[in-house]
């Protein structure tokens, strides 16, 4: 790995020479801004603002705008004369719990090697004294033009550093919070509490960027001329009021289907928490009063058919008589 920076690490009147490496790589995948029209690339010139020239990089400068807005200009040769002891040295202030540091303060990470083997010995002491005190080194340092604040510790052999914000640079959560008091009530918790458990571990290396991949994979179907079709959107249910009891109930069940093959081991066994709804309640009263009124009108209109059959079929009864009646009065009388 290239070293980004050199110096040595200022562990009390012992100094470790130490190569500085990143510890962290970008994976992300970037995109290019192009003219629509014909695919061309968008540039960017540096251009001053007065003359609306454009500038080459040996004509730019660094100044530091006042609050009126007036350029206050500062040269390399102004820093270089500031102190700055941290400017080649990692500086260890400190010795503290890592319980202290606020993982609101890391920023980005780095590796500490060892630079040659006369290093060898001193940084194997620092980085087995931090091991057995179970704590972390803090340490003030200067990369990139400022001065930094950072935080070493162990990292299975290797001493990493941590870059930390400074205090006051962290901002206080009260606006943050939500407005009003909301209460939480204890069955509520209890159903959260199940779905910690069942939700349970994960393998941190098994995840991945599900994004990245799927940008990878368009890019290879258009470069290869594929058609590309859409993915369907989810349904995640976002901006919906919802009935948090039976959102929670309904997640430890879908969690615990899809541990099933994994067995049970130690899943909490949650009791669903039964309410009465006089919505649903309400409901299903008017469907079973709605299916008894189509049954009473069911029962009324068969016995209505059934009496028309009957009266029809004593109508023809009663023809059937008068006519055997008239044919036998006619034969006694040709008699």
């Amino acid at each position: 790995m290239r070293s980004i920076w050199n110096g040595a690490i200022s562990f009390g009147l012992v100094s470790i020479p130490i190569k500085l490496v990143n510890a962290t790589e970008n994976h992300a995948i970037s995109f290019r801004q192009i003219h629509l029209a014909d695919g061309g690339r968008i540039r960017y010139r540096k251009v001053c603002e007065l003359d609306e020239e454009e500038v080459s990089g040996g004509e730019i400068g660094k100044a530091y705008e006042d609050a009126d807005g007036t350029m206050i200009p500062i040269t390399d040769e102004d820093l270089a004369q500031l102190p700055l002891p941290t400017a080649k040295t990692i500086e260890i202030v400190a010795f503290v719990p890592a319980d202290r540091i606020d993982p609101l303060q890391m920023e980005a990470a780095y590796y500490l090697s060892a630079n040659g083997v006369p290093a060898a010995k001193p940084y194997t002491l620092l980085r087995e004294a931090l091991k057995r005190s179970n704590k972390v080194a803090v340490a003030k340092y200067a990369l990139r033009g400022r001065e930094r604040l950072g935080m070493l510790r162990v990292v299975d052999d290797v001493i990493a550093m941590h870059g930390l914000l400074w205090p006051d640079e962290i901002r206080a959560p009260e606006e943050a919070a939500p407005d009003g008091d909301v209460t939480v009530r204890d069955a509520e918790l209890d159903l959260a509490d199940a779905l910690m458990d069942t939700l349970g571990e994960v393998d941190m290396d098994s995840l991945h960027d599900d994004y990245r991949e799927a940008v990878e994979e368009l890019v290879a179907a258009k470069a290869a001329g594929e058609s590309v079709l859409p993915a369907e959107p989810e349904d995640t249910g976002g901006g919906k009021v919802i009935d948090l009891i039976a959102a929670l109930e309904k997640s430890v069940r879908a969690a615990k289907g899809s541990g099933d093959d994994e067995g049970d081991g130690d899943m909490a066994d949650v009791h669903p928490i039964e309410k009465a709804s006089s919505s649903k309640t309400s409901g299903k009263t008017a469907r079973t009063t709605g299916t008894a009124k189509k049954s009473t009108a069911k029962k009324k209109t068969t016995a209505k058919k059934a009496t028309a059959k009957k009266a029809t079929a004593k109508k023809a009864t009663a023809k059937k008589t008068a006519a055997k009646k008239t044919t036998s009065s006619r034969k006694r009388t040709s008699a």
